[in-house]
Parts: structure tokens; sequence; C-alpha cells
């Protein structure tokens, strides 16, 4: 459709404008010079006894001002063998003026122009939401040098340099802290309302890769530094930095990929060359009705000005980029037309569990000590032996222990040894320490009581991982971990089951029991277990099978193949990550869960707009076809009424620029 009316493009709309001594300005100004001649020459015409030479000066002035960019937008489709609105406009002002219509062929440009003009500016306020973001990374950075310090570009910045973050400045870089601790503000990239604590990285992880390191130490491109120095090391260039991505993508977005935009162009197919036709016929009207040839051809024009689907065309365009323009100030990316479309489709949604649903780190949450065995001792060899160890489990049971018993280790444990799918064996002082299932008991002769079974099997069925010490061959206490539910998993879930979600599932690696266990804690309808990253993908394939469009959440990472294979693919915590940014159709740039209600209310208001929309362009349509058809209507009102119904779909779409959810 037309460039006028669908200006939501990767070019530029200014690429021709060869007299911008008005800068951004010019189109406007020159739909405005337009008018201003168009009624000099209305009042010479009217006012003034003179030749006709005298207005039709005047009037041509203000065609050429009123054509000037429609007229090299059009010619370049049209080099293409493409017949657009611009191109129909332009055919129907030198009709106006082959019939010696100057005046109105002039009204015509004039108010077209205008439109063009107002239109762009209107839809540049969506633009600029997102090109802000632009703004917020800072254009020098304090390099880090044997003599001190100095500013350069941050184009200039090579991955391992070292960057100086003064207190209330913003950060220069992706990259990870290595001196000073500090809360962040990192709300332009992951939408955060609160400062992010951060703290240095230990100089033993500093070869951790950037996607995969805690989010405590790592620091983006364009947020800002609190209260005390930073020192971060680059890890990413300038042009790579996750700011500049979300940039790159979402101004590279439009409306051809949305489901009603491909249903729009389908119906253009045809509409546009059957208009052309009629319009033509219309032109030999005077063979078979009583009325000349310069009348025919008047009406024929205005019938072409009054069924130009120019509303229609920027519709959908104008709602998707508006829509995806206020999910990026929110920290959520949407790439494309399709999947704010889909997003508003949904009623299933499947979940990944570990990191999604829950926080994706184990954490101690049970603790008993049995046979009557001293409860300090029994916490003092755990933390011993399990500070020997790197296993995740381990390494959440010593975190428990320091942080909610202040229980350190005294290094008294040695001789560590894992005993696959069992558990560890070591030595307190001397003495064998076991720390496993209940089948590494029984392989040492260690007898388990129906009392302690019933115990193990009541935590495991909730959904944590539990474990037996034994000390001297004498069982003296249980141990549990569990991956957390997320704080606000629940009251997401439930966001999510008011806003019409019916189904959702969750898709785990783990054993079924814990998935039901979580499932059941937070309110999912279904859990599935025991399932591998291909597993996940017959799963998602099946779902769609029985509920139609289907959402995948994950971290955009081991769930990419699901996500691909989902509706809708959605990552949570992809600021960082080039992985899920590729992969996924919507990102949610920080890790909160309890953003996808908003995303997805958002896209299902940008789809009643888009249905608004689409109402108000062809209602239009259906209204001034007959009346110029029938005369009711002459070009003057037909434009007005025209151009008016293509503003009225674009400050409509704007609207969700100030979208808050209910």
């Amino acid at each position: 459709m037309s460039a006028s009316c669908c200006s939501i493009e990767k070019r530029d709309h200014h690429e021709h404008e060869h007299l911008g001594m008005f800068g951004e300005n010019t189109e406007l100004i020159f739909a405005i010079l337009s008018g201003v001649f168009f009624l000099i020459g209305l009042a010479i015409e009217h006012l003034l006894d003179v030749p006709a030479l005298y207005y039709k000066i005047s009037f041509s002035i203000s065609l050429f001002f009123g054509a000037y960019f429609i007229f090299f937008e059009s010619i370049e489709r049209v080099l293409k063998g493409i017949i657009e609105i611009d191109f129909l406009m332009l055919a129907a002002a030198a009709g106006a003026i082959y019939i010696d219509r100057w005046g109105e062929a002039a009204l015509l440009l004039f108010l077209f122009s205008l439109g063009h003009a107002l239109e762009h500016f209107a839809m540049n306020k969506a633009r600029k939401n997102i090109e802000v973001l632009g703004e917020l990374s800072p254009k020098v950075a304090l390099l880090k040098t044997k003599e001190g310090s100095r500013e350069v570009p941050i184009e200039d910045l090579v991955v391992n340099d070292i960057i100086l973050v003064p207190p209330h400045t913003k950060i220069a870089a992706d990259g990870v802290i290595i001196n000073g601790s500090s809360s962040v503000n990192q709300a332009s990239i992951t939408g955060e309302s609160m400062p992010v604590e951060k703290s240095p990285i230990e100089s033993a992880k500093l070869n951790i890769d950037f996607e995969t390191m805690s989010r405590e130490h790592k620091v983006y491109s364009g947020s800002i530094n609190g209260d005390h120095a930073l020192e971060v090391k680059v890890l990413k260039l300038s042009k790579d930095s996750t700011i500049s991505r979300m940039i790159e993508m979402v101004s590279n977005i439009d409306g051809t990929g949305s489901k009603t935009q491909v249903r729009s162009k389908k119906f253009e197919k045809w509409y546009v060359p059957t208009v052309i036709i009629f319009v033509v016929l219309l032109c030999f009207a005077f063979l078979v009705l009583d009325e000349t040839y310069n009348e025919s051809i008047y009406r024929a024009i205005t019938v072409l000005v009054a069924a130009s689907p120019c509303a229609l065309a920027i519709s959908t365009p104008s709602a998707v980029l508006s829509g995806v323009a206020r999910a990026a100030r929110n920290g959520v990316l949407i790439k494309g037309g399709k999947a704010l479309e889909d997003l508003g489709d949904l009623r299933t949604i499947a979940f990944d569990k570990t990191g999604t649903l829950t926080e994706g780190k184990p954490k101690l949450t049970h603790l008993e000590v049995l046979n009557q065995f001293d409860r300090t001792l029994f916490m003092q060899i755990v933390v011993d032996v399990e500070s020997l160890s790197n296993h995740p489990l381990a390494r959440a049971i010593v975190s428990g222990l320091q942080k909610d018993e202040n229980i350190y280790s005294e290094n008294k444990a040695e001789n560590i040894e894992a005993i696959q799918g069992l558990g560890i064996k070591a030595f307190y002082n001397g003495k064998q320490v076991l720390i496993g299932n209940e089948q590494l008991m029984n392989t040492h002769q260690i007898l388990v009581s129906n009392s302690i079974q019933s115990k193990m099997e009541k935590l495991i069925s909730s959904g944590e991982t539990t474990m037996l010490v034994a000390y001297q061959n004498l069982l003296i206490g249980i141990v549990s971990v569990m991956d957390l539910p997320r704080e606000m998993a629940s009251s997401t879930l439930k966001a999510l089951k008011e806003i019409g979600i019916e189904n959702m599932i969750m898709l785990t690696g783990d054993h079924p029991l814990i998935g039901n266990a979580i499932a059941d804690k937070i309110g999912l309808t279904e859990a599935q277990g025991d399932l591998l990253p291909e597993d996940k993908v017959a799963a998602i394939t099946k779902l769609k099978d029985k509920y139609g469009e289907v959402a995948m959440v994950g971290d955009g990472v081991n769930d990419a193949p699901a996500m691909a294979n989902a509706t809708v693919g959605v990552a949570m915590g992809a600021a960082g990550s080039d992985v899920a940014l590729e992969t996924a159709d919507v990102a949610l740039m920080s890790d909160k869960i309890e953003k996808l209600p908003f995303v997805i209310d958002l896209s299902r208001a940008a789809k009643r707009i888009i249905r608004q929309n689409i109402w108000i362009s062809m209602g239009m349509v259906a209204v001034l076809v007959p009346a110029t058809l029938f005369g009711i209507a002459e070009i003057g009102p037909a434009v007005v009424f025209h151009e008016g119904s293509t503003l009225l779909v674009v400050l409509n779409a704007l609207r969700l620029l100030k979208y808050k959810q209910d």
C-alpha cells in the first residue's frame, strides 16, 4: 500500500528531502506552503478581476509544494512496478488539471500532503519512544590507563578495556564489575523499577561468559550507576551491546508480518486494481448518462480519492509500532506484528521450570536432627563436609547454614568421595560421614526406619531433594534443598488466569514428583516431568494439536527448540543474552515473570485497536464511495474525510503508547 499511509518502513520517510532547509519539518512546512498558495490562488480567482493565468500560477506553486514529497515516493515505487495510493492521488490531481479544475487539484494535494506530513509527525512519536533508548547510552567512556584515565568515544572501546564509572553517571558498556559495589538503575534495559545491587566478581571467575554470569556482577550500557564508583571490564563492543541490539531489532519492526496485515495485503491485491478499473470505466459514464465528459472525469477523480484505502494501509502498522514501543519502554522486546497479534490469541502457555517459574538456585529448606544427636555438631559436620564439594546442592546447603545458622567450616573434614547416583562419603575428625539417599545408607548397612522413610517420602513428594546424613554408622539427620518458586510466580499465574489464560503447563526435566509439587504450590493446571529438550518439542506439538495457539516461556538457551516450535517463544532474562534475543519472538529483558500478563494484555489492546482502525477505515470508504459516486460529495469534502480517517486511525493507535494494564 501507500508509502504515505504505510510509513512504518525500514527506510526513513525523509530520504527524498532534496530541499531539506527546514530539517525534519520540511515536509510539514511544504504542506503548509501548499495551503498558503492554494488560499492565495482562491482569493485571486474569486476576489480579483484578473486573467486566469494569475490564479493558476498560485495554484501551480501550491501543487508543486503539495506534490513534492508524494511525487518522489510514488515514482520510486512505480519504477519497481508498484502502484500505490500516492500515485492514485497524483493521478486524481492530474485529472483535475486536465478538466481545468486547478483549484480542486491544488486542494487535493494540499490536504493529502498535509495528512501525509501530519501522519509522519504522529508516527514519529511512536518511533521516538524507541529511539530514546539510544539516547540513554553515553557517547564517551572514562578509560582506565597506566597514567590514570582519559575520555574516549564508546566506539573506541575494545573487549577487556577497563572503564571507570563515577557515582550517578551512565555506564558506557556491557561488562563485569571488577572493583566497587553499588546499586544500578537498569530500568532502560530490563524495565525494573528498583535499582539492583551490584558487586565485583571474584577474579577466579573472570572468564565466565557474560550471558551466564550472575546478574549481580554484570552491568549494561545505558544503565545508571548509584552512589559508589565502579570499575568495569568491557565484555561487549558498543555495536554488540544489549541496548544497541534492542534498538536495532525494534527499529526494524513493521506491521507486515502480522496476520491482520497479511489479510489486508491479500485484500488490497484485488481491491486496488478493482478501484482503478472502476474509475477508468467511470471516465466514460457520459456515454450512457446525460452528462458531459468533464463531469464524468470529475466524478471518476472524486471516487478515486474516496476509494483509496489509505487508512486501512496504516491501521495495522501504526498499532504494531505503538504496541512494540510501549512494550520496549517496559523492558519487553516484541519482535514484530505477528508476535504481537499471536500473543493476544493465547489461551495456553507452557513454562520451563528452572529459572522461569523457580529461582533457578537450590536453597536449604529443611534440616532435622535424628537420634537425639547434638544439633550444633550436626550442622558443623554437614558444613565441613559439604564445603569440600562444588556440587550446586552442596553449595546451597553450606550457604543456607552460613546465612541462617551462622555456621562456618572449621576445615575438619577431608577425603571427600562422590559416589555416583548415591551421594558423598568423607571423614570428619577421622570418622566416616555419609550424605546421600537411602540406597547409600543401605550399601553401608545403616538402617533407615519406617518413620524416617515416611519423612523422606513426604519431603520428596513436596518437591524437595532430600538427603540423609550418617556419622559413625548412625543416622544423625535429614537435610533437604529445593529450587523454590519465584516470589511472584503464584500471583503471576493468577493474573494470567484472570485475563483468560486457561491452560498453564510446566515442562521440566526434573522428576514428575518435583514438577507436580511446584505446580500445586503456584497454581499450574498441569506438569510434565522427565523431559529432555526433544521431549519438550514433542510436548509443544501435542499441546498445539490439542489447544491451538501455544506460547513457550523459557530461558532462551536450553528451551530454544521448544520456543521455536511454539506459536510464540518467550525468553525471560534476555538482557545480555544473544541466544535469547535471536531465538525468542518476545523477550522479557529482566527475569521478572510478572511482566507476562502485561505484555499479553497489551497485545490484546493492540488487536482491539487494529480492529477499530479497520472498521474506521473501511467504514469511511463505504460511506464516501457512494456519496461521491452519486454526486452527494465533491472532491473537497472527500479529501477532508479521507485524510481525517487516516489521521484518526493513527491517533487511535498512538493511544497504545499510554497503555496501562487494568
